[in-house]
Parts: structure tokens; C-alpha cells; sequence
């Protein structure tokens, strides 16, 4: 990795943060990109080139279960769509 690359992630990312809450939410930004998206794409090409229809969504409606229960900067957790895709009693084991 170049010190250009490692300059425009910094830049991509971080930017012109001004606190330290700005610095953790663009880190956070840049993992989640790391670990989910990047992959996604990826995935969703290998997909499109087999001539299948692929469609791409990013979830970011923060549960109202979770206010008090996680710090503000956390919007939506891997897997917090569930509930509104299928419905809450599927989770809290209504069923």
C-alpha cells in the first residue's frame, strides 16, 4: 500500500474531522465499507455478469427498541431490518 493510497483513504474517510466523535463514526464508516459493502459489490457484479437481476439496499432506520440500550452513533446493526422485513413477532417469539 502507497503512503497516496493510505493519504486518499484518510481523506475519504476521515476528512477535516473535528472531534473525536467525527474521527470514530468516519473509522466506523470505513470498517463497515470494509467488511460489508466492498464485499456486497462484489458479489452483486458476480451476480449481475450471470445475467441475474440484482438489487442493492442499505438499511439505516435506527430500531426504537435500541434508544438507551446502545450509544447514539449506532443507527442500524447488522441484521436489525429482520423485524421490519418479517415482522416483531418473529422475534420476540410470539410465533
Amino acid at each position: 500500500v502507497t503512503a497516496a493510497v493510505v493519504d486518499g483513504l484518510y481523506n475519504e474517510y476521515v476528512g477535516n474531522a473535528d472531534s473525536p466523535a467525527q474521527v470514530r463514526d468516519s473509522v466506523l464508516d470505513a470498517l463497515g465499507d470494509i467488511f460489508f459493502v466492498f464485499s456486497s459489490i462484489e458479489v452483486a457484479k458476480f451476480h449481475r455478469d450471470a445475467g441475474n437481476p440484482v438489487y442493492f439496499y442499505e438499511f439505516q432506520h435506527r430500531p426504537s427498541e435500541v434508544e438507551g440500550v446502545l450509544p447514539d452513533f449506532v443507527k442500524a446493526d447488522h441484521g436489525a431490518e429482520i423485524a421490519f422485513v418479517f415482522g416483531k413477532p418473529f422475534l420476540a417469539g410470539d410465533v
